[in-house]
Order: structure tokens, then sequence, then C-alpha cells
């Protein structure tokens, strides 16, 4: 592996490069299964690029874990942590249920889980289909422009926030906090350079007022459930129950709303495929997988081996990072029939935007309603859709995807 490929990995603009993007995570794949790299400014990792290593790493949760980190940070990053933090990383301020392994990590995750359910989405069903009509009628509102991507970054945020009970008027500020943690690598999301660490010590007193006023009043509602949490007849402490409340509120939208970006993009980019889809909407099962594997919102989990192993071939010494590349799993051709082709009828499709394993994305099945609910809406009521301009990808290489998407359309009568 070349110094500059190395370096392209953990490069932020490459992401923002939807091909150059692919056409390098191909090369990786059929350069080699396993890649030791070591790029300037980051702790030395392994980059694993094919699916087959990375279902296999998610699945042995007991040799490779999840702590102590979930994305890679540059040095540089980290640093700037630390000072925002006092002298001190984020672990001493936040902890979430991402970053933990074994019986406590299924112990946290428990607490939601039953609302995160297909079953527990029958609850929220009616509530997330009146939403994704409501944010349909800003599109007809809109006059038949728009940029489609302010649209798919509110619909999720209003559908978490609803479900945490958090007023609409703050959702903007939790909509600027999320983008620079998850994205903040992007000068769009944060235009002072700051850590996202600093972004969480903003937003820390607001949750912990709210847990407490939920821990003083119970609710019937997520929240509430979260705020009042025992394990081992003791309430979550400060860090735990905090990062709980974090997590939800920034991925419980973040990557969803760039599934429906990236979503209509690749639709728009793939016109017999949107044809398809209209003639057929009985295939929009599918095409939401579809959706989820071209889009692949979240770009990389890491893992932290446990012991000496093997990985592909690899000697892996105990403590070594491991970097999981979604993106280029879900473009891998061992995996897929012409993997570089959208295709909304795609059978099978083990695409894994949302990981696997033990810690398999909680939130997968309302973000599958959320997008089943809002592109069976927009395809009933919007019609003509055209970019009046290229698609913007966000800079990044934790989170991200289409992050503006100039559109015009026509309002079906």
């Amino acid at each position: 592996m070349s110094s500059a490929e190395a370096e392209a990995i953990v490069d932020p603009k490459l992401f923002a490069d939807f091909e150059r993007l692919n056409l390098v995570l191909r090369d990786l794949r059929q350069a080699e299964r396993m890649h030791r790299v070591e790029p300037e400014g980051f702790e030395p990792f392994w980059l694993a690029v094919h699916h087959e290593d990375i279902v296999a790493i998610e699945k042995a949760s007991t040799r490779f874990l999840s702590a102590p980190r979930q994305p890679l940070f540059s040095l540089a990053h980290q640093e700037r942590s630390r000072k925002a933090g006092g002298g001190s990383d984020s672990s001493h301020f936040i902890r979430n249920v991402t970053a933990m392994d074994g019986e406590e990590h299924r112990a946290y995750r428990e607490i939601s889980q039953a609302y995160f359910t297909p079953k527990g989405m029958e609850a929220v069903a009616a509530s997330v289909e009146n939403l994704a009509k409501e944010f349909i009628d800003k599109m007809v509102d809109a006059g038949g422009e728009c940029d489609f991507a302010r649209i798919a970054m509110n619909y999720p945020l209003r559908v978490i926030m609803s479900l945490l009970g958090i007023p609409q008027s703050d959702e903007p500020m939790m909509l600027a906090m999320t983008q620079q943690t998850l994205s903040g690598d992007d000068p769009d999301f944060n235009k002072e350079g700051t850590s996202g660490l600093a972004a969480v010590l903003n937003v820390r007193d607001y949750f912990m007022r709210y847990i407490e006023q939920l821990r003083a009043n119970p609710q019937d509602n997520l929240a509430s459930v979260i705020a009042n949490a025992r394990i081992n007849g003791e309430l979550l402490p400060e860090r735990d129950v905090f990062g709980y409340f974090f997590i939800a509120a920034t991925a419980g939208h973040d990557t969803t709303s760039y599934a429906i970006s990236g979503g209509l993009h690749a639709l728009l980019e793939h016109p017999a495929e949107l044809a398809k889809l209209r003639a057929n909407p009985a295939l929009l099962h599918t095409a939401v997988e579809e959706i989820l594997r071209w889009t692949t919102p979240v770009k990389h989990f890491c893992r932290t081996a446990a012991e000496d192993c093997e990985v592909a071939g690899k000697a892996i010494k105990k403590g070594d990072i491991i970097l999981l590349c979604y993106p280029s799993a879900n473009r891998d051709e061992g995996s897929f029939d012409a993997p570089f082709e959208f295709r909304v009828d795609r059978r099978p499709n083990r695409q894994l935007a949302f990981g696997t394993g033990p810690h398999v994305c909680l939130g997968q099945y309302l973000a599958r309603l959320e997008l089943t609910c809002f592109f069976r809406e927009l395809l009933a009521r919007i019609d003509d859709i055209e970019m009046t301009a290229p698609a913007r990808f966000v800079e990044g290489h934790f989170v991200g995807g289409v992050k503006e998407l100039p559109i015009r359309y026509n309002v079906i009568a």
C-alpha cells in the first residue's frame, strides 16, 4: 500500500468525492485483504476493506472490542479535545453504549431495545408517516425548487427529537451539535475549527437538566425510560446517561438524513431505476436496502484487538486498532453482484450500513421506517425531479453523505 493511498483513507476530502472514493476502495480491495496503515498525524491501524472480514471481526466481539474508541480521530483532534475538556479526554464526560462490550453492552442496549424492534415501530409508524407528509408539504410549499438536503436533514431530526421529547425550537441547536461532533472535519459544519468535544460540552448541561426533570417527573416515553433506567439497582452514572441521550440525539437522525439525500441523488443519477420504482412501488423495500448500501452514511468504526490473533493471514497484536471500512464492504465484488450498479430490485443484499453482530445499529428499524415513509410520500406527490447543480458531499471520514442537493420538480396534482 503506497503512502499516498494510506493518507487518502484518512483524508476528509476523499469522502467528498464519491466516485474517487469508490475507485480508491476498489483498488485497496484488489491489492490486499488487510492493510497496515501508518498515516502521518494518526495512530497506526489495520484497514479492513472486505465484507467477509468485517463481518467476521464484528461477530467476534470478545476478540475485537468496541472500547476504547469508535471513530478514528487524528492526534491533533485528540489534543484539541483534551484542551477543550480542561486536560481530560471525552471519556471523563461522556460514554455511550457503542463504546461498551460484553455483558455491560447487552445490559445498556436492553434499556431501550423494545422501542426499536419491528414491533416497537408499530407504535410510532403513524407519527413517522405524518412527519413524512409534513416534510413533503414543505417541498410543495417551496414552489418547485429547494435544497433537498435541508429537507433530508430536518425530517429524521424531527422524528428522533419527538421521540425524546425535545422541543422543536431546540432542533437547530441539536443539528449544529451533531454536525460539529460527527462531521467536524467539514468546514461548512465547523467554521471555527473547534473540536467535537467543545460541542459536546456545550450541550451537556442541557441534557443533564432534562434528565433531572425526567427523574423528578417520569413520563411515559423513551426519554424517561433512559433517564430512569437502572443497572444493578443503580441509576446510570452521569457520563453514561448523558452518553445515551447524546448518541440517540445525534446518530438517531444524522445517518438517516444522509441516506435520504443520497438516496434521491442515486435515483436521479439512475433515472431508469427511478422509473422502475415509480412503475412498481412494491419495490420500495428492496430500494431502501439498496439506498442504504449505496450511501453507507457511517464510513467506519474501529475495533481494538483484545489478544494476539490472525485476520486474513495478517498477524494482529493485542491492542492493535482495526478500522472497519463500510463503504468498501458495501462495494465488495466478492459479496455483491455488479456492486457499482445501483439496482432498486437488488436481491440478495447483505449491506452493512448498520454493521452486524452484537453492535448492529440499535435504530436500524426506525431508519428503515423513516426511509420507507419518506420515499413513499415523495414518489406519490413529487415528479419530474432534476438537479439544478451538482450535489456536494460532506468532507469527513466518519459520518457523511450528500450535504447539498439543489433540485427542481413538479407537484403531482
